[in-house]
């Protein structure tokens, strides 16, 4: 499954040497596990404040990639955690996951396209 728009993430990186669009890649690569499970922890001591802040955080650096369907989810988990409604967190998480599953698959082709 893919979802990034590779065509407007070109566009978005067109600017940047392949070096610094590599190293953006590997600091999400190496860091995107640990906000996932950031994110998971708030969900089970429903911290709404710290779900909002840390969905919010993963939604911005996703927008980078332009990746839709992953920003779309973690706009839904912040959302939730502004209003405080802990209404189908665990099958957004899941969803959430999954989805940066396929970002990270992406990435790891786009990546290595660029390391050629």
């Amino acid at each position: 499954m893919k979802v990034i728009d590779k065509e407007a993430l070109l566009d978005t990186f067109q600017y940047f040497d392949k070096h610094i669009v590599v190293e953006i890649i590997d600091i999400f690569i190496r860091e995107h596990a640990e906000r996932l499970e950031k994110i998971n922890q708030a969900i089970a001591k429903k911290d709404f404040q710290t779900l909002k802040f840390e969905s919010h955080s993963l939604k911005g650096i996703i927008a980078n990639f332009v990746a839709e369907e992953p920003k779309k989810i973690a706009y839904e988990l912040e959302e939730k955690g502004g209003a405080n409604d802990p209404t189908d967190l665990k099958p957004l998480f899941e969803r959430l996951q999954t989805s940066v599953a396929a970002l990270v698959e992406d990435l790891n082709e786009i990546r290595a396209e660029f390391i050629e």
